[in-house]
């Protein structure tokens, strides 16, 4: 895949190929009540409305950690299927460019029938930490504005998510995913 894809990029063009770099996840989001911490008098116990419904929709996600542009597309469910849709979504709106993107060694992300646009590479992390991926800081961030509410169903979460993630600009996002060493990997990369 990354030599297919290296091998659109000629050098020596009088109209280079951007190349971008993005960093992808997946959360789940669902009418369970997120619980935290509230601030109360000394010795009162909080009270809120709490439910335990167990539907939820996954968003999937990509932020580019330079820039902080983001693209963000809702599914049912996570499996390999979904995320190949969500590429070939992501590829569809950003076309004209290269787009390098760091994601996790999750199961819907190594299905051996994954198939992968032409303009995309994909990087796998480390196993087994997702602190080195700059989209868990916004997912948490995100989830920040769900904690402690309930909600009726999920249109009404889907339209609270929605309002959500257009309150953030690119310079909020890119405050918080942009990472240093991302940054000075990419500097030095000339990217």
């Amino acid at each position: 895949q990354i030599e297919n894809s290296l091998s659109l990029i000629d050098k020596s063009s009088e109209n280079p190929i951007n190349i971008r770099y993005w960093c992808q996840d997946e959360t789940r989001i669902g009418l369970k009540t997120i619980t935290g911490k509230v601030i109360t008098a000394c010795g009162v116990k909080p009270v809120g409305l709490y439910q335990w419904l167990f539907k939820y929709l996954w968003l999937y996600g990509l932020v580019e950690p330079k820039t902080g542009d983001s693209f963000f597309y809702e599914f049912s469910h996570l499996d390999t299927v979904c995320f190949e849709k969500f590429l070939e979504l992501f590829s569809q709106a950003y076309s004209n460019e290269i787009h390098i993107i760091q994601l996790d060694n999750g199961r819907a992300h190594l299905g051996l029938d994954l198939s992968i646009p032409d303009n995309i590479i994909l990087l796998f992390q480390p196993p087994y930490c997702p602190e080195v991926n700059p989209i868990e800081r916004f997912w948490k961030e995100v989830k920040k504005f769900l904690k402690n509410k309930v909600f009726d169903s999920l249109d009404f979460l889907r339209r609270k998510l929605s309002n959500i993630l257009a309150e953030f600009t690119p310079a909020d996002i890119a405050s918080i995913t942009e990472f240093d060493f991302i940054l000075d990997a990419l500097s030095v990369a000339g990217l």
